[in-house]
């Protein structure tokens, strides 16, 4: 590994090294470069001994590094425009704290901030609310971190121009709630700012400006506040601020994040209790939340040696598992002979995916159980995916991503290519073939056509990384459109995770300590 910090975090990036390397970790298996030169990380990027860049930073620079790069694994968190939603029946005092924390916390230059606040008709119109806000974020001292009243300090470098712009102007109908102003003309130092009056498909509402500027907007009701804070297209952490359980439910099911927080700040996502990761322009790459238990699975290379073990108690009506029995039959009755392995091969990955469906993927999990805090992880199945079918396919190998999508709960579109004949993509027309292409729309696609799909799909699914036409490489890397090119595998932990994206809940439901109906839990 070659860590390569951020220059503002040369230092604390040295400190933590040194802690690796004091607890046994070989200087040659993890390397410490700082770099400042742009030309030197060019080089480090296109080096082709380099097998994976992990990355946190800005959509435009992680898109700059995929071009040169573009057959490169990427896995980048990219930031975002977080939106806190309060509604009505909110704990306004309590959401007033939580708001404050999650904008100007480290002055707002953490990538989870809330700089999106969006309220709903009643609360926008709270003058109380409004004056209450303003003080609370005008109680917060700021300017140099060695005088310790101050609770916000420098910025880590000076505002670029979209943040010097958010900074010192105002759009179309925005006005100052609490204008920010520069302290001793230090270029670094800024008091926290918040406009009000925020218009949809404005640059305040849509751009990312990472300081102390918190954009106010109007909601008329919940939905419309989670429509506008989708509008932003990036999808790293939301918040709502909620007494309601039906709104909290609504706001689960409707809004695009990668981590959701109820009734508590936006900020300060712990390993493994909140894994971290977002949709959208917030992540490029598969969508495998950071410090979570998958984490470390995507930069491993997985081949299936042995297959798994055929589990009991599935789901005996399932089309997939009717599907695997029907190839189980051919070949007692002699059909198939030819593709006697490959069907077996599908068969013991359709009754392991089902398995790992059942006990993992569609499960809600809480590993930490914390008294007043739920923090589930759960999985989303991606809406659209294209099982592309290239001449090098083994029968197994499309049978099983066709398979694994739709017990992950979608139905894939199958894109063969034009070029590709063979007898495994003949046998999709068979009896059998059409049970396991069910509802599936099947295409005969050149790589052209297939491009001009991909601004409308979630995910793009191969057999294997070398069966990746160099032309649709470079077209996804320029749009950072992700492509699951991992080895197929008949073991469902590693399969399934091509058509899911993962997220995370962190609900606080206790008010001010009071568990109110839940302390039963803890009898």
């Amino acid at each position: 590994m070659i860590f390569k910090p951020s220059s503002a975090a040369v230092i604390p990036a040295w400190i933590l090294c040194k802690c690796f390397w004091e607890a046994g970790v070989s200087k040659n298996t993890l390397q410490f470069l700082p770099v400042e030169d742009t030309k030197t990380k060019e080089m480090l990027c296109c080096e082709p001994d380099i097998d994976y860049i992990i990355f946190t930073g800005g959509t435009d620079t992680a898109l700059k590094i995929l071009n040169k790069r573009p057959e490169i694994y990427f896995a980048g968190e990219t930031g975002g425009k977080n939106a806190t939603i309060v509604t009505s029946l909110a704990d306004r005092d309590q959401a007033v704290k939580n708001i404050m924390d999650s904008a100007f916390g480290n002055c707002g230059q953490k990538c989870s901030a809330t700089s999106l606040l969006i309220l709903e008709k009643e609360v926008y119109n709270d003058l109380n609310f409004k004056k209450q806000l303003i003080d609370a974020v005008q109680s917060i001292n700021t300017g140099s971190a060695w005088n310790f009243k101050n609770k916000m300090g420098p910025l880590t470098l000076k505002p670029g121009k979209k943040l010097k712009k958010a900074l010192t102007s105002l759009e179309k109908n925005e006005e100052w709630a609490l204008k920010p102003k520069n302290i001793d003309n230090n270029p670094h130092m800024w008091t926290p700012g918040i406009k009000w009056g925020v218009l949809p498909g404005s640059n305040s509402h849509l751009t990312e400006f990472f300081g102390p500027v918190l954009s106010v907007m109007y909601a008329s009701n919940l939905d419309h506040a989670i429509e506008l804070a989708n509008q932003t297209k990036y999808g790293l952490t939301a918040g709502i601020e909620t007494l309601d359980e039906n709104e909290k439910e609504f706001f689960k099911k409707k809004i695009n994040a990668g981590n959701l927080y109820i009734n508590r700040k936006t900020t300060g996502a712990i390993v493994l209790r909140q894994p971290f990761g977002g949709v959208g322009k917030s992540s490029l790459g598969p969508m495998i939340s950071a410090g979570g238990p998958n984490y470390a699975i995507q930069f491993s290379n997985i081949s299936d040696h042995t297959p798994p073990s055929i589990s009991e108690g599935l789901i005996q009506n399932h089309p997939m598992l009717i599907a695997a029995q029907s190839f189980k039959n051919s070949i007692s009755f002699g059909k198939h002979k030819e593709f006697k392995k490959e069907i077996e091969k599908t068969v013991a990955g359709i009754c392991n995916y089902l398995y790992i469906m059942e006990s993992e993927f569609s499960q809600k999990k809480d590993c930490f159980l914390l008294r007043g805090q739920d923090n589930i992880s759960r999985y989303i199945p991606l809406k659209s995916v294209v099982i592309r079918v290239e001449q090098e396919d083994s029968l197994s190998e499309i049978l099983l991503r066709i398979a694994g999508a739709r017990i992950a709960g979608t139905t894939p579109v199958i894109s063969i290519c034009s070029e590709a004949s063979n007898n495994q993509i003949c046998f999709l027309e068979t009896i059998d073939g059409q049970k396991i292409c069910k509802n599936s729309k099947i295409l005969i696609q050149s790589d052209e056509q297939l491009i001009e799909m991909m601004p409308k799909i979630d995910v793009l699914r191969y057999g294997a990384p070398e069966r990746v036409p160099e032309q649709i490489i470079k077209t996804a890397a320029k749009h950072g459109f992700y492509i699951a090119v991992n080895r197929v595998s008949m073991h469902g932990i590693v399969e399934l995770l091509c058509y899911f994206y993962e997220q995370n809940i962190s609900n606080n439901f206790h008010r001010y300590g009071n568990l109110g109906a839940r302390a039963k839990e803890y009898e």
